[in-house]
């Protein structure tokens, strides 16, 4: 995938400026008498003053941003109407530093803009704003309006309503209903200023300056205090994104299971990447959870230790390869057989036509050797330049790493970036045509996108297929919080493909031999509930066995304040009818601030 930084800084630079690409105007543009924030508001989530401009609007200052393309300041009435379904606040976009403070009273004329973060094809939400405006201090050093209490008592249980199907399922035109649904009550505060407290973090302090909490303390909880995302109906409700006003030095660098304690304060915003965001001006004090790296167990005798671990884009020259070799080493106990993700090749995003990854891998290798581990060996297949997407010259790839003193790998020459491999039968056992190999490279669910590696193993004199899946990323997936409900996964449509092309070589070997131990691990991209994995899975030909694992341990990857599944290793018929067989999720990624891969790494023992 691409590298996340970059393109995370340009799509910030995309959802900051205020275009007409990215700007819904539902009027036609005319001149409007005075009105309220309530009025320009309104009682949807699109402003019926949209495109028309606004005289003397009034308001107190709760915040100003004067940073990053998006500045400008919130204003608030401090005389709200009854009706819980209009805002009071509104935010007013300067695109310059802000001339005004906190407590200034101002009247503001401009123009009122629906700005859609992302861009009209993203299918987010619009933020209502006063664009282009002529603001006149009035006076200095009022009281902020009172901030509304975002707790477990006011936020709904229910998520969102559904679209409207005359609008091609966009809720926009829905009037708010903020007792009944989150997404309401969260539109309903648009722009005004809010506060939650005692707030268990749920997402990490990322690179961006920013974490996830939740107001629900008990709202789907895991086992170290974040929220699961067990369906497409359990969205959470209590996740909100804080970021912050002040200093970058002055956020707290936190943990999942950590918690703000008093009051976070500031106006509720809306933003690309993560809908509704609490943009603090005053932060509740760090308190840590006591959050520490899991440590799985050693395998017992005559269990096989299989582990898949994206380690994000690993090239020569990044930093993390001792940090990578302790934790194969030490947290995941040097399985016997390693699938990687994420690896890239000699030079990483240099697009000069390098193909060949092994001063990556060696790199990798040779710092497990002096983290304690073993002398790994490994097999891959160079990629296609630039055929098997991620960062442009990067040429990411799955690795097998295996412990030869353990494990030995059965060679068949043939395979190579193009080639598909294939199934036989030799003597009632199941073999391929080329190891390793990949699963069908011209198919056109890979187009763009990582290719399956498949390898045969033998441990005990038992053989043993391994097949390394990165299947297509979620991107262009509408968010949770999309105008659109339910939001549109268009991304599915390709891991389904690739679901399907698996599924089907995964028979072929059970054909050839009905009893063949199977695994095929890696990151999914998906989750364990997803309709990717029922389709992997098939008629029984393979199983997912973090569904083992109790609900509140399901996850590998945190987004947005969810703790959800991605990364994944499906099992045969084989292996899951003798029940003898462990899954462990090793959290040492994804709840940390400090993490060195955005994935948990996955392990499964069991006795082939």
């Amino acid at each position: 995938m691409p590298s996340k930084s970059s393109a995370r800084l340009a799509a910030l630079t995309v959802a900051a400026v205020c275009s007409a690409a990215s700007t819904v105007v539902l009027t036609s543009p005319a001149h409007a008498d005075t009105v309220r924030i309530r009025d320009i508001q309104g009682t949807t989530r699109t402003s019926p003053y949209a495109g028309q401009q606004v005289t003397d609007v009034t308001g107190i200052v709760t915040g100003v941003r004067t940073y990053g393309s998006s500045r400008g300041f919130w204003i608030q009435d401090p005389s709200p109407d009854g009706d819980a379904a209009t805002s009071e606040g509104v935010f007013v976009f300067t695109s310059s530093t802000p001339k005004v403070a906190v407590g200034d009273a101002v009247t503001v004329s401009g123009t009122v803009t629906e700005f859609v973060p992302g861009g009209a094809a993203s299918g987010n939400q619009s933020l209502t704003e006063i664009t282009r405006p002529t603001v006149t201090v009035v006076s200095a050093g009022n009281p902020v309006p009172a901030p509304a209490v975002i707790d477990a008592r006011s936020v709904p249980s229910r998520y969102t309503p559904a679209g409207d199907t005359a609008a091609n399922g966009s809720v926009n035109g829905l009037t708010l209903r903020p007792s009944k649904y989150a997404l309401d009550l969260y539109e309903s505060l648009e722009g005004m200023n809010v506060r939650v407290a005692d707030v268990r973090v749920v997402g990490a302090t990322d690179p961006f300056t920013e974490l996830w909490v939740t107001v629900k303390p008990r709202e789907n909880t895991s086992g170290h205090g974040g929220a699961v995302y067990g369906s497409y109906t359990a969205q959470n409700t209590g996740r909100l994104q804080i970021q912050s006003l002040g200093p970058v030095a002055d956020f707290p660098d936190a943990n999942v299971g950590d918690s703000l304690e008093g009051a976070t304060t500031g106006p509720l915003d809306y933003n690309q990447f993560g809908g509704y965001t609490l943009v603090a001006n005053e932060i509740g004090a760090l308190e840590r959870g006591g959050l520490e790296r899991e440590t799985t167990r050693e395998p017992r005798r005559g269990e096989l230790a299989v582990a898949t671990y994206n380690v994000e884009n690993l090239d020569p020259s990044d930093a993390t390869f001792d940090e990578h070799a302790a934790a194969i080493v030490h947290n995941l106990r040097s399985p016997d057989i390693v699938s990687l993700e994420e690896i890239q090749d000699n030079n990483g995003a240099q697009n000069d036509g390098t193909v060949a990854a092994d001063l990556t891998v060696t790199a990798l290798i040779d710092a497990i050797v002096a983290a304690g581990g073993p002398a790994y060996e490994w097999r891959s297949v160079d990629p296609v330049d630039n055929a098997d997407g991620g960062e442009p010259g990067g040429n990411i790839r799955q690795v097998f790493l295996f412990d030869p003193e353990r494990v030995s790998f059965t060679d068949r020459a043939g395979g190579d970036a193009t080639t598909p491999v294939g199934v036989t039968e030799v003597r009632g056992k199941a073999r391929l045509t080329a190891s390793p190999g990949r699963i069908d490279p011209a198919d056109t669910a890979w187009t763009n996108s990582r290719k399956p590696l498949v390898g045969e193993f033998v441990f005990r004199g038992e053989t043993v297929f391994v097949i390394a899946n990165h299947f297509n990323s979620k991107g262009g997936d509408q968010s949770l919080t999309a105008q659109y409900q339910p939001p549109a996964r268009s991304s599915e449509t390709q891991r389904r493909l690739q679901a399907t092309a698996v599924n089907t070589f995964v028979k072929e070997i059970l054909d050839a031999q009905r009893n063949a131990d199977v695994v095929a691990l890696g990151d999914i991209n998906d989750f364990e509930f997803s309709a990717t994995t029922e389709v992997l899975e098939g008629d029984g030909e393979l199983w997912s066995a973090v569904k083992s694992l109790p609900r509140r341990e399901r996850y590998s990857y945190v987004y947005q304040g969810n703790s959800q599944v991605l990364d994944q290793i499906l099992i045969s018929p084989s292996i899951r009818r003798d029940c003898d067989f462990e899954y462990d999720s090793v959290h040492i990624n994804a709840e940390f601030h400090d993490q060195i891969s955005d994935h948990d790494p996955q392990v499964l023992r069991f006795r082939p």
